[in-house]
C-alpha cells in the first residue's frame, strides 16, 4: 500500500448492525476500532459525573477536548440517561469540532482502522478509501433493539422503541450540522433482510477489492 494506514468509513442509522459490522471488520483485518458515537457519550457522562449543565457549550467543548478515546466502554457508555445527554450535546457545533479532530486523529492509526458512525465518510473521513452506509427499514431496526433489550431480560415495548427509532431517524437526518446521509461514493449495504454473516461477506468483498487495487 502506498499510505501509511487504511480506513474504512462505515455510517448508517441506529441499530441497523453497523457496530456489530465495524467490530467484526476491524478484528479480520487486525485494524483499530472505533465506536464515534461513544465519543459523545463519553462526554456526556463526563458532564453528569461532574454535576455540570448540559446546555453550556464551551463547558462541552472542554469535556470534548478531553475524552480518552483508548478506554471507552461500551457497556457503561450504553446508558439511557447517557444516550439522552449525548443526544443534547451532540448538536453543538463546538462539541462535533472537537471530537472531529479526535476521530481523526485516530483514523490515521496504523496498519488501518474502522470508524462508524453518523458522518465518517461525510465529514470525519471524506477521503477514506472504502465508505459503507450500513441501513435497514426503521420496522427491523426497532425489532432488532426489542429482541437485544428482551434478550438481556428486561421488558420493552415495540412501540415505543418504533417511534424512538423514527424520532432519532428525524433528528440525525435533519440536522443543520453533519446530517445522517450516505456519501455519495458509499456503497449501500441494506440488511433488512441480511445475515451479518451476510453483511460481513458483501463488506469484505468491497474491502478486498480496494486493498488489491492499492496493493
Amino acid at each position: 500500500m502506498t499510505t501509511k494506514t487504511f480506513t474504512i468509513a462505515i455510517d448508517g442509522p441506529a441499530a441497523a448492525g453497523k457496530g456489530t459490522l465495524s467490530r467484526r471488520i476491524a478484528e479480520q483485518y487486525g485494524f483499530h476500532h472505533l465506536d464515534t458515537g461513544l465519543t459523545y457519550r463519553a462526554t456526556a457522562k463526563a458532564l453528569l459525573d461532574a454535576g455540570l449543565p448540559l446546555d453550556d457549550e464551551a463547558v462541552a467543548e472542554k469535556m470534548a477536548l478531553e475524552v480518552e478515546l483508548g478506554g471507552l466502554d461500551r457497556d457503561i457508555l450504553s446508558q439511557h440517561e447517557i444516550g439522552e445527554a449525548a443526544s443534547k450535546i451532540a448538536v453543538m457545533p463546538a462539541v462535533r469540532r472537537a471530537l472531529v479532530e479526535a476521530q481523526r486523529r485516530f483514523s490515521e492509526k496504523a496498519p488501518g482502522t474502522v470508524l462508524d458512525g453518523r458522518d465518517i465518510g461525510t465529514v470525519v473521513c471524506p477521503d477514506a478509501p472504502v465508505k459503507l452506509y450500513v441501513t435497514a427499514s426503521p420496522q427491523v431496526r426497532a425489532r432488532r433493539r426489542y429482541d437485544e433489550i428482551v434478550g438481556k431480560g428486561a421488558t420493552a415495548d415495540f412501540d415505543a422503541i418504533f417511534e424512538d427509532v423514527k424520532r432519532r431517524d428525524e433528528r440525525d437526518m435533519g440536522r443543520a450540522d453533519s446530517p445522517l446521509k450516505p456519501a455519495d461514493d458509499a456503497h449501500l449495504l441494506d440488511t433488512s433482510e441480511m445475515s451479518i454473516e451476510a453483511a460481513f461477506q458483501a463488506a469484505q468483498s468491497i474491502i478486498d477489492a480496494v486493498l488489491n487495487r492499492n496493493a
